[in-house]
């Protein structure tokens, strides 16, 4: 979620030590030292750092890293630059905080940096695209996450002679064949407290993307396509055939809006039974399934990537992930973002934390178990990477009116037609 007040932002860095609205570190100064800053999952960052500091050791040098976890840090990063007291590299996890970064003047390019020509043929497609602004490369994607991932109940999924659809309609027919043999297809949840209506749009999101190709879908980002489309009508429609269709949600149309999306799955590992059969989510809802199914995730819990519309066909991924920034060009930054855009500098965060890699040709041996390969290679296999596409829009929108819409639509408060020229309505004019 977008931010908190400055004052937040300041007790924060209090309590861990920095300093709350003065200087981002006290080796600033030290030219061999160099300052990181990100908001990651704390196992992340270690894994990253521990493969950074070793490669820079095999190389013989003698930079420092001061790699520093932050709250916030897509507010933090703009307030800091605007004091004049920036980190020497940043990791954000939002496109639309690196096109700040780079409206302030304050991000450097890593076109000229890097080798582009092999951080292209080494990178999942598409992934590049979310940190590039006028043709310059100014976000790189270290740490990635997949979205658009349906996940189900294993052991009896593969008893029942289910199998994971290639297409659309094999995901309907599947729909019906579970519903035919007397069970409930889909579990769903939106409710998220003050963020409740998010999930519905990661459904949008990735049914647009299915549907209409690259191109549609960052024309509907930018509102170059309007949410009042037939487009995102067709999203709207597959989205309740699926899950609105009477016997298709556990506990109906009406539970979804009340439903937490974090238990929304947990009835998938029932001791009696699944209530439910497939649960669309991101990689990260595995952290929220029952502590008996994480114990053995291989076992338990089987995943696959929501379909194209077309078997074999073009078949873009949704996802997110943490982007690494250049704030200052010196020669030990770039070292180290030279060191931070190989291939292997996840290996080490690979084996022990949520980390998926953005390079296609990552090694997945390092990964802790076969369902988090089954996870990276719905990314790999992808014919792009699109960054999620409420992230990328206006606040009022994006964690805004487009959640509160959504929320009202599946609660049966209005319809479609009005939940989406509403959302249209409230986009900034600037």
């Amino acid at each position: 979620m977008r931010g908190r007040t400055a004052l937040l932002t300041c007790l924060a860095l209090s309590a861990m030590g920095l300093s709350a609205c003065g200087g981002g570190g006290d080796s600033k100064g030290d030219s061999k030292t160099v300052t990181i800053w990100s908001s990651i999952d704390q196992p992340v960052q270690d894994g990253l750092k521990k493969s950074l500091v070793a490669k820079l050791t095999a190389d013989g040098s003698d930079i420092k890293i001061n790699w520093q976890k932050v709250e916030n840090i897509n507010q933090l990063i703009i307030t800091k630059i605007q004091a004049g007291d920036a980190p020497d590299i940043a990791l954000v996890p939002q496109p639309g905080v690196v096109q700040q970064m780079n409206k302030l003047g304050a991000i450097k390019p890593l076109d000229d940096t890097l080798d582009m020509t092999a951080l292209k043929a080494s990178m999942v497609p598409g992934s590049l695209d979310a940190g590039t602004v006028d043709n310059k490369l100014l976000g790189l994607l270290v740490s990635a996450n997949v979205k658009g991932l349906v996940f189900y109940p294993k052991k009896a999924f593969e008893a029942a002679g289910y199998q994971a659809p290639t297409d659309i309609a094999g995901l309907e027919k599947l729909t019906e064949q579970i519903k035919s043999d007397g069970e409930t297809p889909w579990c769903m949840g939106i409710e998220s407290d003050t963020a409740t209506g998010w999930p519905a749009t990661d459904w949008f999101e990735t049914l647009i993307m299915k549907y209409h190709g690259v191109d549609a879908y960052n024309k509907w980002v930018k509102h170059d396509l309007p949410f009042d489309s037939d487009e995102v009508k067709q999203a709207a429609d597959e989205f309740s055939k699926l899950l609105f269709t009477k016997g298709n949600t556990l506990g109906g149309q009406k539970a979804i809006a009340s439903t937490n999306f974090g238990t929304a799955g947990t009835p998938m590992f029932d001791a009696k039974g699944p209530k439910c059969w497939l649960y669309n989510q991101g990689s990260f809802i595995t952290g929220f399934f029952p502590k008996a199914v994480t114990k053995d995730l291989d076992a338990n819990v089987g995943v696959f990537g929501f379909p194209a519309v077309t078997a074999g066909g073009d078949n873009p991924v949704e996802g997110g992930g943490d982007m690494l920034t250049m704030l200052n060009d010196s020669d030990n930054v770039k070292t180290v973002v030279k060191a931070m855009a190989t291939t292997d500098i996840g290996n080490d965060a690979a084996a022990g934390s949520s980390f998926i890699s953005p390079h296609k040709d990552f090694d997945v041996s390092h990964y802790p178990n076969a369902l988090t390969k089954q996870v990276a290679q719905v990314a790999y296999d992808s014919t792009a990477f699109l960054f999620d596409g409420s992230d990328q829009m206006p606040a009022e929108v994006g964690t805004g009116s487009f959640w509160k819409e959504m929320t009202a639509w599946i609660s049966g408060q209005q319809d479609i037609d009005k939940a989406l020229k509403n959302i249209d309505s409230s986009w900034p004019s600037s």
